[in-house]
Order: structure tokens, then sequence, then C-alpha cells
């Protein structure tokens, strides 16, 4: 998975990020929304500035930090409207360090996966955590298909690095990138069989595949940066989310791999969330109460570098 020393250096990223929802027919009388709409600030990323509106005004809006330690936002808003628009617009500064692959290649496979049992003797590793990110999910689910599919890509000898970049290439070589063949309701035994998707179910599959040779997994959702083909300009609002797994290491460390784009994660990746699948950290979610007709999503994304 070759990268440079230049995609793990210091970089600092402006990120706009749109969600509209238009309505036929008649008006929403309410609306109440979950979402992520503020990035996390970890070790290797540092939120800057943030500023979230929302059009109509919300009558409430409030923060707190959920389960996993993101910062979810609640929304409501109770005046009649066709149109809701979110959009949040942030400054980060992220600087990330390349993964070691000799900490990688201290483990076989089936050493670390003792060490990472829920039962194991392991100070290292947080038991609760062991269990969290080795347990069935929602949207991963334990299935006899996704752990042939895991063992055909790996060996118990192997090492951990091994293992990760085996599985990390092989849903890249195995999987086309498509968009419109899957939906949330997407089963990993039915992906296994389109062989296409987009980068939530390839992460899915990821973290199916780690969790089954008992590599706990967690869904990280985010952004990463797109350059254009050479001699094009980039066009506004054509990034998007992206999502791409962390896996947990026996010393308690993570290392970030993404199948979608084949290679460890670097400095062009920005974090908003992380969680057990895409159910835990989707950017907007909730309930209306209408007699619309139809209605239209719109989400427009960009992902800006800004000067040193």
């Amino acid at each position: 998975m070759p990268q440079t020393d230049e995609d793990f250096s210091p970089r600092r990223y402006r990120v706009r990020h749109t969600t509209a929802y238009t309505y036929a027919g008649a008006d929403v009388d309410a609306c109440y929304e979950r979402g992520m709409l503020s990035p996390r600030s970890t070790s290797y990323q540092r939120l800057e500035t943030n500023t979230i509106t929302i059009v109509p005004p919300p009558d409430l809006h409030t923060t707190h930090q959920d389960f996993f330690g993101n910062e979810s936002h609640y929304v409501e808003v109770r005046t009649p409207h066709r149109r809701l628009e979110v959009s949040q617009d942030f400054v980060v500064a992220v600087d990330r360090t390349p993964p070691s692959r000799a900490q990688l290649d201290g483990w076989t496979l089936v050493d670390a996966a003792a060490l990472l049992s829920p039962g194991a003797d392991n100070p290292d590793a947080n038991r609760t955590t062991r269990s969290l990110y080795l347990l069935p999910s929602e949207m991963v689910g334990t299935h006899p298909e996704v752990l042939d599919y895991a063992r055909s890509l790996t060996h118990p000898g192997q090492s951990v690095g091994e293992a990760i970049e085996a599985i990390t290439c092989g849903i890249n070589d195995d999987f086309t990138f498509e968009k419109g063949v899957t939906s949330v309701e997407t089963t990993l035994p039915e992906l296994l069989t389109l062989r296409a998707g987009v980068c939530q179910d390839f992460t899915h599959l990821a973290l199916g595949c780690l969790r089954a040779l008992g590599l706990p997994a967690r869904y990280v959702s985010g952004y990463i940066e797109t350059i254009p083909p050479p001699g094009k300009p980039k066009l506004e609002g054509t990034d998007a989310s992206h999502a791409w797994a962390a896996v947990l290491l026996p010393d308690g460390s993570w290392v970030e791999t993404d199948p979608t784009n084949r290679q460890f994660v670097d400095s062009r990746y920005v974090v908003t969330a992380w969680g057990r699948d895409f159910a835990d950290v989707s950017p907007l979610k909730g309930v209306i109460y209408t007699e619309a007709s139809s209605s239209h999503l719109d989400v427009s994304v960009d992902v800006v570098r800004l000067p040193d």
C-alpha cells in the first residue's frame, strides 16, 4: 500500500458540508433530528473553528457526548417548512504519524486474537473496548460467508500487519466502487454476492472480516481530500463524506485502514465520528411530521486544503 511521507505531513483543512431536504405537496410541520455535526478532537486532529447553520432556525439545539465520545447534536424544528438545510463549516489541523510496520508485525494474527479476546488478561487493551468492537453490531452481523471470505485472504501465522493489508487490498481488488447498487439495508452476504458498493459497504465488510478473525475494529466516518485529474479544476460541492476502519492492537493503540483507497489512513483524512458501524455515526437522521407527497435530498461537500 504505497504512500509517501508527504501524505502524513501536517496540514489544515476547511470543510463545508451542507445537507438539504426538500419536500413537495405539503409542509413539514415538525422535525426532530440527531446528527454528528462537529468533528472529533484527537491526538492527531485539532478543531480550530466550527460554525453550524440550520434553516429554518431550530426551536431547540443541544449537544452531548455520546457513548463513543462523539459530539452528538439534537435539533428540533417546529416551524412549518418545505426545505430543511443543515450546514457545517469548520477548520481542522491534521498531523498523523505513519503506522509502524515493525509494531504491526510484532504479533501473529492468532496471537493478537488471543490477546484481544474479551477474556484475556491484557491490561494494555481495555476489556470493555475489546468486547464492544468484537461483538456483532446492527450493520455488521456474524455471517459464515464473511468468515470464509476473511479466511480466504489471510492465514493464522500471518503478522497483524500482513493480515490488515491482505484484507484492505483484497476488498479493493475483489469489489468495484459503484453507487446505487447497495443501500443501508444491504447485508454483508448480499454485498459478497454483488461484488460492488461504496465506501460504507467496504468498511462494513472490512469490520466483519477483522472481527471474525478476532481483531476488534470500529467504523470511522469523516472526509478525505480529493485531487482532480491533471489539468482539471476542482469543482465546488463535489467532494463527499467518507468511511474507513480502525483496528485495535494488543498494546491498546489503533491503526486505521481504508479499503476503498487501498491504503493506511494518513493526514489527508478528517475524522468526524466513530462507532460500531454506520448506524452509530449517521451524519443526520430523525423523524418528521408531514403529509408531503415526496422528498428530495441534496448533499454538497467541499474539503479544501488551507495554506500552512
